[in-house]
């Protein structure tokens, strides 16, 4: 016992050091509510941002450790991961509990879907909700673009372990990194998420959309979380009769392909290397799959009798709902359960298990994984064809796969399904009064879905959502999280063998 404790002690005291630096973060959305309070606006008590600093800040002294040998094997900083993504969620949910006096289950279901880009909500009445709360939600999605823990190494970069703890967040899937050093790798993505997210809200400030908005759908189109201030997410530029709703549509649409894509695409494009788009078999697959999907979707919508008359129109909705999706973003402009056709619904479970772009801000199965499924395929009906003494390596942009990360990518995408199926069961077999639409299967399984690939739109609707049994909402927790950390520094948790 005395050997294991050794064994997990540095966790803590990493674990204090992000709370230390949280407690100081929580300063920010601080900042924002004093700036509306001190411009007459009605808002939210002080004490929902300062209280949860303090306690971070508690939690870090507590759990303060002399880290003289600061190294972290990859197991613990796997655990490290799940516990940091946990511990700050529950300090992050405060503001919605102290503020909005909502359970601290429906806080902390909306503060990790926050965190982990997902873009499922519980919360209803957002467009006459204190400026400051709004923000909150947004800055924690665009924060969770790139990894919390991302954001904590540039910050706290500490040579020792800052490699595995790097690897234990981000996507694991072979990747090329855009410089040799960690450290440098860091600054350049985050530089380029800064300026890919201060160009989208320029852009949005240019097609006339209020200053408040702009900063928000910004934040939240390039970390692809889809949080928006308004109920009806954009179909609210729509209904309100703003100037400029399809410019507006249109730039969303190339910010959340933005943040779809992999970084290492966007630091190739900013040395001017153009074929970039296109050289990768992830990148042909994902404008393979943008098109085709946007086609499939437009067919079932005149086939169904939901297409506008306006075939410009139609497009337009149809792109955007297909770039929301397959990006895990989550705006919308219509309602995908009623409003594109049964043929598009299906579509768009596929889209929501297919996700972004290795190394995007995007969650799901990721494209590139999806590409090497298909090559695994093609490769066992090439040994049928030709028997199987013909050796046919798996080559990916001329890289041979390994064996190992071939099973790595069968046996995520296994565990996947299983856990979809696990939801869609539990969502199923917990229904409460006032949500019917979650009693059908593919209601059930698009909540899944959604969670786990880090979505947000459903067929259940978000007054349903807040209904649901609190069983389904831990599920859906569960399945959040899996689907950001890429499920097994989750499954270390729940492993005996990591605590004894």
């Amino acid at each position: 016992m005395r050997n294991r404790w050794q064994y997990l002690w540095p966790i803590g005291g990493y674990l204090g050091l992000l709370l230390w630096c949280f407690s100081v973060l929580m300063l920010v959305p601080l900042a924002v509510w004093a700036a509306f309070k001190s411009a007459g606006r009605p808002e939210v008590p002080g004490a929902a941002y300062w209280v949860p600093a303090l306690i971070a800040a508690a939690g870090a002294l507590v759990l303060k450790r002399d880290l003289k040998n600061p190294q972290l094997d990859t197991r613990r900083a796997m655990v490290l991961c799940a516990l940091g993504w946990i511990v700050l969620s529950a300090v992050g949910a405060l503001p919605f509990h102290l503020a909005l006096r909502v359970s601290f289950l429906d806080a902390y279901f909306e503060t990790v879907s926050g965190f982990t880009t997902t873009g499922i909500t519980v919360l209803s009445g957002l467009d006459d909700m204190p400026r400051s709360i709004l923000f909150w939600r947004s800055f924690i999605q665009w924060l969770g673009g790139l990894g919390i823990l991302t954001f904590f190494l540039a910050i706290l970069y500490t040579a020792g372990s800052a490699h595995r703890l790097y690897g234990a967040e981000s996507h694991k899937v072979f990747s090329r990194r855009p410089a040799p050093g960690l450290f440098h790798t860091l600054r350049i993505l985050w530089l380029i998420y800064v300026v890919l997210t201060a160009g989208v809200v320029a852009a949005l400030l240019l097609a006339g959309m209020a200053r408040f908005d702009a900063f928000s759908h910004g934040m939240t189109a390039l970390s692809t979380g889809g949080y928006s201030p308004h109920d009806k997410s954009i179909e609210w530029y729509r209904t309100c009769k703003h100037v400029n709703p399809a410019v507006i549509e249109y730039i969303l649409i190339v910010g959340m392909t933005l943040g779809g894509m992999s970084f290492m695409v966007h630091y190739r494009l900013c040395r001017g290397r153009i074929k970039a788009l296109w050289d990768s078999l992830e990148m042909r697959l994902w404008w393979l799959i943008l098109a085709g999907a946007t086609g499939v979707v437009m067919l079932s919508c005149y086939l169904s009798g939901k297409g506008a008359a306006d075939v410009h129109e139609t497009f337009r909705d149809c792109l955007f709902q297909v770039v929301s999706l397959v990006t895990t973003t989550g705006f919308s402009t219509r309602n995908i359960a009623t409003d594109f056709g049964s043929g598009a619904m299906l579509v768009f479970l596929v889209l929501m298990l297919i996700g972004g772009c290795v190394g995007s801000t995007g969650g799901g199965l990721k494209v590139l994984r999806i590409g090497v499924l298909l090559k695994m395929v093609g490769r066992q009906i090439g040994r049928l064809t030709y028997g199987p003494a013909v050796v046919q390596p798996l080559i990916v942009d001329g890289d041979i796969v390994d064996d190992e990360e071939i099973k790595r990518i069968a046996a995520l995408f296994f565990a996947w399904v299983v856990l979809l199926g696990f939801g869609a069961l539990v969502t199923t077999l917990l229904p409460v009064p006032g949500a019917p639409s979650a009693r059908g299967a593919l209601a059930s399984a698009s909540g899944m879905f959604s969670a786990l690939g880090n979505i947000g739109p459903c067929f259940i609707d978000t007054p349903e959502m807040a209904k649901l049994h609190w069983g389904v909402k831990m599920v859906y927790i569960l399945g959040m999280l899996a689907g950001r950390l890429e499920i097994l520094p989750l499954l270390l948790l729940f492993s005996p063998r990591t605590w004894r």
